[in-house]
């Protein structure tokens, strides 16, 4: 009997915690939807039509009944769909695309990520900011930042600069999608060299892909390699970032909680991929936790979207601007120099 009873609270607190959550996590799925159809009809970036969208849905998250699901949304969907990302991921990929290119690739990311720290300290921005806004453009675009952003140690400024990278990275992101092919077509690189700029230097893996194809197929298949090789990137970068801020807070109060090593969907999609690397995960799987992951992390950015107003947007400043600019300018140089070296 005492069984059953406590199987029965166990439920009645689920229950109670899954209505609580439920509002907010739909309007939050709506909101992506429409995302997705505008995306797919007029041509925008779904995840910017999700942020757009979620920040017109503010007023929901302020208070009341959605104010929890919304939370929840741009929390724990998020870490979902970083985990699924692992799915996409194997250590074939980078085996086809050989020691210099994986090289190049990899010092791209790197350097971004330091340059994005010096200028942030030269700018006299925080180097929080300078962290998420270098890694960003560093490894995939919106999806790193949303990452990252839920390792680094938070203050008042911290939704704000996320909500501004994201819309930062995948404006510029589209931008590149159609400035790069046209770029790669100047230095008349080869279909391989066009897919390696390309999918060395975009932010986003939708615009990748979209700027790869636009050149040639098999520059389209190269980009989306090299993309992957940088979004595989992205849990030792989240690792390195863990280990930095749970040093930085015991340095400053030994008595505070400190941040796990490795966060739990970090280690999520390590497995992930190397279950994928091993060949243990059908292609229909792989195919159906890279689907799932693009909405999971839509429904996340949507439920950013409305956590944050658009007058705290303004408030981040031109020098971010400036940051994320000379950050994109920055890789695409990196890229290009050692694509015509190559």
């Amino acid at each position: 009997m005492q069984v059953s009873g406590n199987t029965t609270n166990i439920l009645r607190k689920f229950s109670a915690g899954a209505l609580r959550n439920s509002h907010g996590i739909l309007v939050s799925i709506v909101v992506a939807v429409t995302a997705q159809f505008l995306s797919e009809h007029y041509g925008a970036p779904a995840m910017l039509m999700a942020l757009l969208l979620g920040i017109a849905f503010n007023f929901l998250a302020e208070e009341g009944s959605c104010k929890p699901g919304v939370e929840f949304a741009s929390r724990t969907v998020l870490r979902f769909g970083v985990v699924l990302m692992g799915a996409r991921i194997s250590v074939h990929m980078m085996v086809e695309l050989g020691v210099e290119l994986i090289s190049l690739v990899m010092a791209g990311v790197i350097l971004t990520i330091f340059f994005g720290l010096l200028g942030a300290r030269l700018l006299k921005r925080g180097w929080r900011f300078g962290l998420l806004t270098g890694a960003s453009v560093a490894i995939c675009g919106a999806s790193a930042a949303m990452a990252i952003s839920a390792v680094l140690p938070k203050n008042e400024h911290s939704e704000r600069n996320l909500i501004f990278t994201v819309l930062a990275v995948t404006v510029l992101s589209t931008v590149a999608m159609i400035a790069y092919p046209i770029l790669s077509g100047l230095f008349d690189f080869t279909p391989e060299l066009a897919g390696v700029f390309l999918g060395g230097t975009i932010h986003d893996v939708a615009q990748v892909v979209g700027a790869g194809f636009s050149v040639s197929d098999q520059a389209g298949d190269v980009a989306t390699l090299v993309k992957l090789i940088r979004v595989a990137m992205l849990a030792p970068v989240v690792l390195v970032i863990s280990v930095l801020v749970r040093r930085h807070a015991a340095a400053q109060d030994n008595d505070a909680p400190r941040p796990p090593i490795l966060p739990m969907f970090v280690i999520g999609f390590l497995i992930l991929a190397a279950m994928n690397s091993g060949g243990l995960i059908p292609a229909y799987f792989v195919t159906a936790m890279s689907d799932l992951s693009s909405w999971a992390l839509l429904v996340s950015i949507a439920a950013v979207g409305m956590k944050t107003s658009l007058k705290r947007i303004f408030d981040v400043g031109g020098q971010a601007v400036v940051l994320i600019v000379a950050e994109t300018i920055f890789i695409a140089a990196i890229v290009l120099m050692g694509v015509m070296l190559i």
